[in-house]
């Protein structure tokens, strides 16, 4: 299969990349060659830069195309339509964040979708509060650029090696160094996750098989919680860490950004984040490793970088040794 990956040197592309030349697959990139451009020597890379320099795209041809790095709707649309005669389906890298507030438990395919401000009227800008929207807005360009030809994969929180985000890292990293750690809430608080090769070689099968589409694809409702993951990076680092269980009501006290400073970690009013359904996708083959496979080699990765990277997020020592503090006073 010939497939073209719209990124292909960060995170999920890289690992897109990666899978798909282990399978057999032929393989280009197309990207504005500006990140590890020495990454993938021996595949073909096209240099551009979406929405407006798409020239390297024409008079190509693939069998699927899998956009991993489209935020808004234009982008995607332009990309999306200048390949809807040069490729048989388009995979679109999409979010669970698609869905409006308030969210419900066990929300499906079906739920309603985000939309933006009436007052907003910039559709390329990427804010926290807009990110949702425009990735609505970005699957409606892609599926009327290839009507029924479109598989969209909402996907949950993508964690694993590579991953520039830190908001799974943290936790391996931060248990690994051992002594007393906050731990947020209490060790039932539901979590909800995917490892970024699990959901690379389902989309992979995915499109060897013609899937399209729309599928949320995320870990099973219900089969983590906060205290498995501690647990399990304790265990996979043989550290002496020691779990203090912060009650909500503090954490909240303390300003503590959810899913920022405390990853995987949202308040009880919003647990449905953590509750979505992804049956479909799992009817149709994807499938979820070991929870000690991701975290041991996530924390392997995490080691190989140089000392002293700095966290896109997670508690500093200084602040989370502040809440300890204020905790242990209650």
């Amino acid at each position: 299969m010939r497939v073209l990956i719209l990124g292909g040197t960060a995170f999920v592309g890289r690992h897109l990349a990666e899978l798909a030349v282990a399978r057999g697959h032929t393989v280009t990139l197309f990207n504005r060659g500006r990140r590890d451009p020495g990454l993938f020597p021996n595949l073909e890379r096209l240099v551009g830069e979406r929405p407006d320099n798409l020239e390297a795209l024409r008079g190509r041809r693939w069998d699927v195309a899998i956009d991993t790095s489209g935020y808004n709707p234009r982008a995607v649309g332009a990309s999306a339509g200048l390949l809807a005669g040069a490729v048989e389906r388009y995979t679109f890298v999409s979010t669970l964040s698609v869905y409006a507030d308030p969210l419900a438990p066990g929300t499906d395919e079906t739920g309603a979708l985000a939309t933006l401000p009436p007052d907003q009227t910039d559709t390329e800008t990427v804010t926290p509060e807009s990110y949702g929207p425009l990735k609505v807005l970005a699957e409606q360009a892609a599926e009327a650029a290839m009507p029924g030809r479109v598989l969209t994969v909402r996907a949950g929180l993508i964690v694993g090696p590579y991953d520039p985000t830190d908001r799974f890292t943290y936790w391996p990293a931060r248990v690994a160094r051992g002594g007393k750690v906050l731990a947020p809430d209490a060790p039932d608080h539901p979590v909800q996750f995917i490892d970024v090769r699990d959901l690379a070689g389902w989309m992979l099968q995915a499109a060897e098989n013609g899937l399209t589409g729309v599928f949320n694809a995320t870990n099973p409702e219900g089969r983590l919680t906060m205290g498995d993951v501690l647990e399990t990076c304790r265990t996979a680092s043989g550290s002496d860490a020691r779990f203090t269980w912060v009650d909500e009501a503090t954490l909240l006290a303390h300003h503590v950004g959810p899913f920022t400073e405390l990853p995987l970690w949202v308040p009880r009013e919003a647990a449905a984040f953590a509750r979505f359904n992804s049956a479909r996708a799992i009817t149709s083959g994807l499938t979820f490793r070991p929870l000690e496979e991701t975290v041991r080699d996530t924390l392997a990765w995490d080691r190989s970088r140089p000392a002293g990277t700095p966290r896109a997020n997670g508690l500093s020592p200084e602040r989370e040794q502040e809440i300890l503090v204020a905790a242990t006073r209650h």
